[in-house]
């Protein structure tokens, strides 16, 4: 069993981190928690150096000791490093902010996102975000293309959830339905019935040459900015898709020179 106090301060800090300026009203209204627990959090987080609070910008704000928190992570798992370029080109075009999400137990993680490069992103950042799978328009992306006892054995997770984002895993002719649907699209979206309502995520899978599903690629994008989703859909979706090959694509090479290279260190 995790500790309650922990796990709350933890949230408030990744909600901390998606925005430049936090006010208590709107930490409120996204962690859910009571102001005064926000309060003691915050106040705890200051004291010890990761949050500021900006009397002139009205809000709290990450400070920069945070980026201490990174510094023992080293792993960059593979189609990370094959899809960053790819992410970075599709913003240096189109501007809004794309990311790359691996499967995390019954959620998705985002571990790329161009939002630094991005002058229109929604978000302040995304990075360690965890996602919900039915959801989120990238955990979507990717629950929708598992296979076989992949697919059972993480739907029955998440019927085991208490989380209302994962309360169509009760309904199983509707999430089947779903699951066609994105499927025959080839992407996935993110449900209007979850927060922020401001902008929306586009996303598609990353399929290894193997056939499994290995992440997804997603943009974000203000809804303002577009008549509809399917004005947003019909314009990014094909790009997305082409990107995702070509990471496979990149993929399949990177894992080449790597087993070429263990097989050289082996020879004596």
């Amino acid at each position: 069993m995790g500790i309650r106090a922990i796990e709350r301060a933890m949230n408030v800090l990744q909600e901390l981190n998606l925005q430049p300026i936090n006010t208590i009203a709107q930490l409120h209204a996204r962690t859910k928690l009571p102001k005064p627990t926000l309060v003691r959090i915050l106040k705890t987080l200051e004291d010890a150096g990761y949050v500021e609070n900006d009397a002139r910008e009205g809000g709290y704000r990450v400070s920069a000791l945070v980026t201490s928190l990174s510094s023992g992570f080293h792993k960059g798992p593979l189609v990370v490093e094959a899809g960053r370029a790819w992410a970075v080109a599709i913003t240096r075009k189109h501007k809004w902010p794309t990311a790359i999400a691996l499967p995390d137990y019954d959620g998705v993680i985002i571990r790329f996102s161009t939002v630094p490069d991005s002058p229109v992103s929604p978000f302040h950042s995304t990075v360690n975000r965890r996602l919900n799978l039915l959801t989120r328009g990238m955990g979507l992306a990717y629950f929708a293309f598992l296979e076989g006892e992949d697919a059972e054995l993480i739907t029955d997770v998440l019927r085991r959830s208490d989380d209302p984002e994962n309360a169509l895993s009760h309904h199983p002719a509707e999430l089947a339905r779903l699951v066609r649907k994105v499927r025959a699209n080839g992407y996935a979206t993110r449900s209007s019935l979850v927060e922020p309502r401001n902008s929306n995520t586009i996303a598609v899978p990353i399929i290894s040459k193997s056939g499994k599903v290995l992440a997804s690629l997603g943009l974000t994008y203000f809804t303002s900015a577009f008549s509809s989703e399917q004005e947003a859909c019909a314009r990014y979706a094909p790009v997305l898709k082409s990107a995702a090959s070509a990471i496979a694509d990149d993929l399949e090479r990177l894992s080449s020179s790597i087993s070429i290279e263990a097989d050289n260190s082996t020879i004596v």
